[in-house]
């Protein structure tokens, strides 16, 4: 996405008065959440993208995947612009959505919108035996992520190693914040879409074992 394009929809995202439906997002405009983490770990589910922007508003975003997508209905042949993006603020939270429009600028503003409900906490540490330093540069331990036929393992590396990845995954490991990593995929790896949701998936992972702060 252009930079001039993001800020526009921002400001006029912005420009919309916001008025909460769910009741995190209540809790949310009185002020008795204030902070990402809060909003997560409460027993609400995230139902609306204003928290994130209100909660978290450095948060970058970019969009990794256009695909033209068409399907066959009773009126004839319908086609749609399936949008892949994603969300982070390069400090351990990551969001990766979809969004389908017949406008690609509509399709980007929805998959923005659900990166953002989407929104989780990477736990990131120094899970390399070569490092051991205990900062959070790398992830904790290996962990493996699907989707469709891609299978990717993301594995500890010690520091100054850098992201070695393909571009799409990279993309997506920078945003979580992430500087030094192995990965090993197989599958169809040139599905750009499945690549970014296993990578997503594989760092999601890393908040399924408990691991000391």
């Amino acid at each position: 996405m252009m930079k001039e394009d993001r800020k526009r929809i921002q400001e006029e995202g912005a420009a919309e008065a916001w008025t909460p439906v769910t009741q995190l997002g209540a809790m949310v405009q009185r002020g008795e959440i204030k902070s990402i983490d809060e909003a997560l770990r409460s027993k609400y589910p995230l139902k609306e993208y204003q928290i994130v922007d209100v909660l978290l508003p450095d948060l970058g975003e970019e969009v990794v995947d256009i695909n033209l997508v068409q399907r066959m209905t009773d009126s004839g042949r319908r086609v749609k612009f399936r949008v892949c993006a994603i969300v982070g603020n390069s400090d351990g939270y990551l969001g990766i959505g979809v969004g389908k429009d017949a406008l690609v600028r509509n399709g980007i503003v929805k998959a923005v919108r659900a990166a953002k409900l989407n929104l989780t906490y990477i736990k990131r540490g120094c899970g390399s035996w070569e490092c051991n330093c205990g900062q959070n540069h790398s992830i904790p331990f290996k962990v493996v992520g699907k989707s469709g036929s891609v299978e990717i393992t993301l594995i500890p590396a010690p520091k100054g190693i850098g992201l070695a990845a393909g571009d799409i995954p990279k993309r997506v490991l920078a945003f979580a914040g992430v500087k030094d990593v192995w990965t090993r995929k197989k599958g169809e790896t040139r599905t750009t879409f499945n690549q970014a949701i296993a990578t997503y998936n594989a760092l999601k992972n890393t908040a399924a074992v408990k691991t000391k702060e």
